[in-house]
């Protein structure tokens, strides 16, 4: 495979990850709209799509440490707009380990155990604390909100190389695509 393209590894990394991530963030926008019966299901598959995502997460860091990413495209605001992106992408990533390892500390701020695609249980380290788990759950809010803006300013800027700057760094991603 050249250098310019995205191996089938990371593309389903990065697509399944886009998946949980917008899962995830809906579900924890509309968990109140259901009827309370539903709340414990809806906690719960939010809570294995953070798990989700920390595994991908990690996987995909696993996998770009043997597999360096394809060079970028060029752009009419070289270098500048490869220091953007390598910043972008940073805080893409720091974000997808915040957010989830935040809604971890507010279930054990909770007092509650972490379960684990119902599997098995991690007990809480901590008793339960009402004002901690408030200030966590609006921290991990706000990051997930941080995160969901990123990823559309990452795919905004995908759509402007795409058809402002007519090069491949789009079709290079997408799932089932070759890039020569």
């Amino acid at each position: 495979m050249s250098d310019t393209a995205y191996r089938p590894f990371a593309k389903l990394m990065h697509w399944s990850t886009v998946v949980f991530v917008l899962l995830a963030w809906v579900l924890g926008l509309t968990v109140d709209a259901f009827p309370k019966a539903f709340e414990p299901t809806i906690v719960f598959t939010h809570i294995s799509l953070g798990l989700l995502v920390i595994i991908a997460l990690v996987l995909r860091l696993g996998w770009r440490a043997g597999h360096a990413a394809p060079l970028p495209e060029p752009t009419p605001f070289d270098p500048w707009a490869h220091r953007f992106a390598a910043l972008g992408h940073l805080a893409l990533y720091v974000l997808l380990l915040a957010v989830p390892l935040l809604g971890i500390a507010y279930v054990f701020a909770r007092g509650r155990p972490l379960q684990v695609f119902g599997l098995f249980q991690i007990p809480s380290p901590w008793v339960d604390d009402r004002a901690l788990g408030r200030q966590i759950r609006e921290v991990h809010e706000l990051a997930a909100h941080a995160l969901v803006a990123l990823a559309a300013l990452h795919a905004a800027a995908a759509v402007v190389h795409h058809v402002v700057w007519k090069d491949r760094t789009l079709i290079r991603m997408l799932p089932g695509r070759r890039s020569a």
